[in-house]
């Protein structure tokens, strides 16, 4: 079967990294909009150089650029394409673990403003799918009725004091609504705006080192 079969058969083009040894934990790689499958692998080797590597390209398109979800304006959501998208890839990941014989069980997410909102919905939607999740320069997605159990999932959120698109307080709204759910949440603040810092990435890998394969 050529790659572009199975990317269809799988549902979305993505690219997908065998870890280093068997033991390794899946990295599920989620791109902010404009981005693609290739944007965040160098994220993941710096967070984790022995972890496999599962990174999807959104399929919703924005003025041209890859979303995860479809959004009516700037911080407003599509909720009815949110809860719909973020199923379609909790199933594509267990779909990809079948085809690429990885542990469903030990997948991390690792997503950037879009891709970590849709990380973070799949936390809230989807609870089980995730191992834990690395967000950074993230919001508050949806607030589901009634929230799930996330007890001990481990989660870190990095975020910029100066975020023009993710105010502080909606950093702290998500930290807050995961923590209601059982999450064990861990914050990280930057003095930047929506984007990642060198110092962020270190933090978050010295984090995923102290969080079980």
């Amino acid at each position: 079967m050529t790659g572009a079969n199975a990317d269809e058969m799988l549902g979305f083009e993505h690219r997908w990294i065998p870890g280093r040894g068997e033991t390794a934990r899946t990295l599920l790689l989620l791109h902010g909009t404009g981005g693609d499958e290739n944007d965040l692998v160098p994220l993941g080797e710096l967070l984790d150089p022995g972890a496999a590597v599962l990174s999807p390209r959104g399929k919703v398109l924005e003025r041209g650029m890859p979303r995860f979800f479809r959004r009516l304006s700037e911080g407003v959501f599509d909720l009815e394409d949110l809860v719909a998208r973020t199923h379609e890839l909790a199933d594509f990941v267990a779909a990809a673990a079948r085809r690429h014989g990885f542990d469903p069980g030990r997948v991390v997410a690792a997503g950037f403003s879009n891709g970590a909102n849709i990380a973070a919905a799949m936390l809230l939607l989807r609870p089980g799918t995730l191992r834990g999740a690395i967000l950074l320069s993230p919001m508050v997605p949806i607030v589901p009725d009634p929230l799930p159990r996330l007890p001990g999932t481990p989660v870190f959120i990095g975020a910029g004091r100066m975020d023009a698109m993710v105010p502080a307080d909606g950093t702290r709204a998500l930290a807050e609504l995961l923590g209601r759910c059982g999450a064990e949440v861990t914050t990280w603040w930057h003095e930047g705006g929506h984007s990642l810092t060198p110092d962020e990435v270190r933090a978050a890998a010295e984090w995923l080192r102290g969080i079980p394969g």
